[in-house]
């Protein structure tokens, strides 16, 4: 099976090397100046509409990045005299993500995109933008040694870790490296890449074996079969320290003035945000770890997982468990269980937005009117069951992938979800991911411990 697939390695560069790496911020300046290029067309063109210009005469806009990269090498010489100096792929990087904005912007303005509404891109600020180029061209490589990458104009950078994973598919012949991307992130910088490897097929340790699992922000997650993995709470280990570091960040001299004007920030203070993006940095680390983990057990062990499509943006509204939920990281628990069911040959079922999953006995299957939030324990009026809720709701959703595979006769509405026979449109019961064959090598020792409820 052929699958892209990603492989990030943090990097430790020499002081010479960090020099060079910060020029990546040309992209910044590539994406500023083309967005200033592409606003003055966009007003020259209004104005040339109230002189009644006709339109095969009007001024043209660089829309593509074929267009942008046209415009800039035509003038870079004069607008950017030191050029030169950097890489042409950071500045390509720049002009690509404005290309992919000025895009995203048109296909949400004319309805073709989904989701929320996008802005007209804004411009960037160097305090604010995080510093990456991608690579295409040129030597990009993993060194023998295994502790060392080739990138471009940088040359030749040690790793903090091995690169064998990655190291082991260039050397059999099975992957291939796309693109490099170099970013910094809380202080580290880090290379990313693109590849394309070519798995072995491997079935899930269990794959008849179902399990449903059910996301909360008391327990991170909990299976039908009983098991639990505790809710690590990295945010709010590390809160007492990320008030302390705000409270510091708050009492130096930042770019913003009272007056809300701008100044040169001073060193304290650039110092105080670089240790405060590192606490953030490695909070987001500690988190796709631990999800990472945990899904890559489900969809090794288990040849059906289901889950349910929460509606996160709306709990976020809840400004008592905003926090709590934010912290979980419910969509990117779906998302790595999307690619890594299809990885290992199994299958990921989508239970419905509406599906009564907590309030459904999974004993007798008697649906309650009403479940407060605050009754963690589920008691069934009809058959007398009590059950903890979470568990309940995990049971549920593990008796949905039998009810869909009984179902023969399931048809597709307009908007493509499986509906059971005599269900209504639009309140599909099941959502059910596309299957892809493949395998993705079990990880050992790198799954989350999941215990026991008592």
């Amino acid at each position: 099976m052929r699958v892209h697939q990603a492989y990030r390695y943090a990097l430790d560069p020499t002081p010479g090397q960090t020099v060079a790496l910060a020029s990546c911020g040309a992209s910044r300046y590539a994406f500023n100046w083309a967005l200033g290029r592409v606003k003055a067309a966009l007003e020259q063109r209004e104005a040339e509409k109230t002189y009644g210009v006709p339109a095969e005469l009007l001024t043209e806009v660089p829309w593509s990045l074929y267009g942008l990269r046209k415009v800039w090498n035509a003038v870079k010489g004069g607008v950017a005299p030191w050029w030169a100096e950097h890489s042409k792929e950071a500045y390509n990087t720049g002009l690509d993500g404005l290309a992919r904005a000025l895009k995203n912007w048109s296909a949400s303005r004319t309805g073709t995109r989904k989701g929320p509404k996008i802005g007209f891109p804004r411009f960037k600020s160097k305090h604010r933008t995080t510093p990456s180029c991608r690579f295409t061209t040129g030597t990009i490589r993993v060194e023998a040694d295994r502790r060392h990458v080739t990138l471009p104009r940088l040359g030749t950078l040690r790793t903090c870790e091995s690169t064998r994973k990655l190291a082991r598919h260039l050397e059999r012949g099975t992957g291939r490296i796309l693109s490099a991307t170099v970013r910094l992130q809380g202080g580290r910088w880090s290379v990313a890449f693109a590849c394309e490897i070519d798995r072995t097929e491997r079935p899930p340790l269990r794959p008849d074996a179902v399990v449903g699992v059910d996301l909360g922000v008391r327990n991170l997650a909990v299976l039908s079969t009983g098991k639990v993995a505790p809710h690590p709470k990295h945010h709010r280990s590390a809160l007492r320290r990320l008030r302390r570091l705000n409270q510091q960040l708050a009492r130096r001299i930042g770019p913003r003035t009272p007056d809300g004007g701008r100044r040169e920030p001073s060193a304290r203070w650039s110092k105080a945000k670089a240790a405060l993006g590192r606490a953030h940095a490695r909070v987001a680390h500690q988190r796709r770890d631990g999800l990472h983990k945990l899904t890559t057990r489900l969809a090794t062990t288990y040849g059906t997982v289901v889950v349910e499509n929460l509606h996160v943006a709306g709990m976020l509204a809840n400004r008592r468990l905003a926090r709590a939920v934010a912290d979980t990281g419910m969509a990117e628990v779906r998302r790595q269980l999307t690619y890594k069911t299809a990885w290992n040959g199994g299958r990921l079922i989508v239970a419905d937005r509406w599906y009564p999953s907590s309030k459904t006995c999974s004993g007798c299957g008697v649906v309650k009117a009403k479940l407060a939030l605050s009754e963690r324990i589920f008691t069934c009026a009809a058959c007398g069951l009590v059950l903890d809720r979470d568990l309940n709701a995990a049971r549920n959703l593990a008796a949905l992938a039998a009810d869909v595979a009984q179902s023969c006769g399931e048809t597709v509405n307009a908007r493509g979800r499986a509906v059971r026979p005599g269900a209504r449109a639009g309140h599909a019961p099941v959502k059910r991911e596309p299957r892809q064959r493949g395998t993705l090598p079990r990880q050992r020792g790198s799954s989350l411990a999941l215990t026991e409820k008592h």
